[in-house]
C-alpha cells in the first residue's frame, strides 16, 4: 500500500492547466492498495473547501491525517476508488485506518537536484505500521516509510527522469537509492544507509541495471551491486510516465527487496499524457470543513 498526500498535486493536469499559481485550490489523498485480488487506487482531487491543516494535521475532503500525541502518525481515509486492469472496471469505495509508527525520525533534508529547487526529506527511514480496512480490502501488520517531498517548479521543469528505491538490509537498516537525471544536464546521486538510531551514511551508488522497460515505454534502472542481478517481482505501477514495483537485489553485498519507482520528466511534459490524466485523477467540488484541530 502506498499513501501521498499533496497540497498542489504535482502529477494533476487541472493543476498544470490552472497556471500552478494556486496550491491549496489543488489538493488530494492518493492511497493506493496493491493487494493480489483485488488492487485498488484512489484518487479525488479536491479545491481548498475541501482543505483543513495545521502543524499536526491535513485535512482533504473525507480523509485525514494527524500526528498523534505519542509521534505516531495516524490516517484515516474513505476514497472513492478504481480497480486496476483486469481487476474488473466498477468503481467501489476503499476505507479504513492506517498507523503509522515510526522506529526513528531523521532531522536532515536533501536537495534532489542541482539548483536546490526540489527537496527530499526522508522522515522515517523504517516504521511499523497497521491497516485496518473497512472496506475495499484486508487488513494487516508491517513495516512502512515515510518521506515527503517538496520544490518551487514543476517537477518536468527540474528533471528529465529519476530513478528511486528503499529497501530494508538485514540488520534492520534502510538503504535508499536516488538517481536523478536533472534537465541542465547534470546529474544528482544520493546512496544512503540510515541505521536504527537515524544516523545517515552516504556511500557510493552501485551501478545502474536495466529492469526493461515498462508497458509504456518507460525505462528503468535499479542501481545494483555487480552480481546483484535485480529481479522484477511485481509491478504495481505502470504508465506511461511513471513506475512503481518491487524489485529483489543485492546492494552492498547484502540481499533485499526494494520499492522501487522510475519517473520520467520528458513523458509527463508532453500535453497528450496529462490528458490522459482525469481518468485516473477525476477532480470534484469540495465541501466546507472545521479548521484542523
Amino acid at each position: 500500500m502506498t499513501v501521498i498526500a499533496f497540497v498542489g498535486s504535482v502529477f494533476s493536469p487541472y493543476y498544470a492547466w490552472a497556471g500552478r499559481r494556486d496550491p491549496e485550490n489543488h489538493v488530494a489523498v492518493n492511497v493506493a492498495l496493491y493487494s493480489a485480488d483485488r488492487p485498488r487506487w484512489a484518487m479525488t482531487e479536491r479545491n481548498r473547501t475541501a482543505l483543513a491543516r495545521s502543524s499536526l494535521s491535513f485535512r482533504v475532503g473525507p480523509s485525514h491525517l494527524r500526528w498523534d500525541d505519542d509521534g505516531g502518525l495516524t490516517l484515516d481515509f474513505d476514497e472513492v476508488a478504481l480497480p486496476f486492469p483486469g481487476a474488473g472496471w466498477l468503481p467501489g469505495r476503499i476505507r479504513g485506518t492506517i498507523r503509522l509508527v515510526p522506529r526513528v525520525v531523521t532531522g536532515t533534508v536533501f536537495d534532489v537536484d542541482d539548483r536546490g529547487a526540489h527537496r527530499w526529506w526522508p522522515i522515517a527511514p523504517a516504521a511499523e505500521i497497521d491497516v485496518a480496512l473497512v472496506q475495499g480490502g484486508p487488513s494487516w501488520r508491517g513495516h512502512g516509510y515515510l518521506d515527503s517531498n517538496w520544490g518551487a517548479e514543476p517537477l518536468e521543469t527540474g528533471f528529465r527522469r529519476w530513478d528511486w528505491a528503499r529497501g530494508r538490509l538485514g540488520d534492520g537498516r534502510t538503504a535508499i537509492l536516488y538517481d536523478a537525471s536533472c534537465r541542465s544536464g547534470a546529474r544528482r546521486e544520493l546512496a544512503l544507509c540510515i541505521g536504527s538510531d537515524g544516523a545517515i551514511e552516504r556511500r557510493a551508488l552501485p551501478e545502474p541495471r536495466s529492469l526493461g522497460r515498462g508497458t509504456w515505454g518507460v525505462e528503468r534502472y535499479m542501481h545494483a551491486d555487480a552480481d546483484g542481478d535485480p529481479r522484477l517481482v511485481r509491478a504495481l505501477e505502470d504508465g506511461p510516465f511513471y513506475t512503481r514495483a518491487i524489485v529483489e537485489s543485492r546492494i552492498w553485498g547484502e540481499p533485499v527487496t526494494a520499492m522501487h519507482e522510475t519517473f520520467s520528466g520528458d513523458r509527463f511534459a508532453r500535453p497528450l499524457v496529462k490528458m490522459m490524466l482525469p481518468f485516473r485523477m477525476p477532480r470534484r467540488s469540495g465541501r466546507s470543513l472545521r479548521p484542523a484541530e
